[in-house]
């Protein structure tokens, strides 16, 4: 599903398997997780197995995938990517920095955020464009996980280039549906089994590193949400036409 989010020069590979046989990670990977229990393991295994085939796709070997602080991704030389990992789907996305300067995918499970949390990651303007919480089990889109989701995306853009954090405040999300619906619209259409769209991130804390605005896309399928952001180094040309 994550591909369908991005561009053809970006390498995606996923899967819904919630483990990985014995041996695949690289033995500086296993010394990151060998006191983790087994979820975490699990997570962390079956996203590298996706990055290594992504890596592939790029024409690349296989390499080890460490992490730094807040557990940024730490890629090959020249290259740029992202990883993702929720129950039920695990995925990768990678590029060359030549043709993608910092892209940021998220993927969650398609149900409302649990109590309390939507206040401290939406912004009051947000709330009031998303509307109030969708009910389970109706068939309508939980507009609170897209947009969190798509915010997770937006950071993984944000700080990899920046290295500054950024709160969900500081950015202000507007959401378009691109499968036919109206953008009021808060159905699945489809049977109830997919929907898609846009969404538009304004910082509001900036860098000069990056453009003020943000833009993404985002899909519901099979339960999963899934977001991504991606930036090209010549923003600052594409902003300017």
């Amino acid at each position: 599903m994550i591909e369908l989010l991005l561009p053809a020069d970006v390498s995606c590979a996923a899967t819904r398997a919630e483990t990985v046989p014995e041996g695949t990670l690289f033995p500086e990977e296993e010394a990151l997780v060998a006191k983790s229990v087994a979820k975490r393991r699990n997570d962390f295994a079956t996203a590298r197995a996706c990055a290594r085939r992504a890596m592939a796709g790029l024409g690349l070997p296989p390499v080890a995938v460490l992490h730094g602080h807040r557990g940024r991704p730490l890629w090959p030389e020249g290259i740029v990517g992202s990883l993702t990992h929720c129950n039920g789907y695990r995925a990768a996305a990678l590029a060359r920095a030549t043709d993608v300067l910092s892209l940021g995918i998220d993927a969650e499970p398609h149900a409302p955020l649990p109590s309390g949390v939507r206040e401290l990651v939406t912004l009051p303007a947000e709330r009031e464009r998303i509307g109030p919480p969708a009910p389970e089990g109706t068939g309508e889109i939980h507009y609170d996980r897209v947009l969190f989701s798509a915010k997770e995306s937006v950071f993984k853009t944000w700080y990899p280039v920046t290295g500054v954090e950024l709160d969900f405040v500081q950015a202000d999300l507007t959401f378009q549906r691109t499968d036919g619906a109206d953008d009021g619209d808060g159905r699945l259409p489809h049977g109830g089994t997919a929907a898609e769209g846009t969404f538009t991130a304004r910082l509001l804390l900036t860098d000069p590193a990056l453009p003020t605005t943000l833009h993404g896309q985002w899909r519901i399928e099979d339960g999963i949400v899934a977001t991504s952001v991606l930036v090209r180094p010549d923003w600052k040309d594409s902003e300017g036409s």
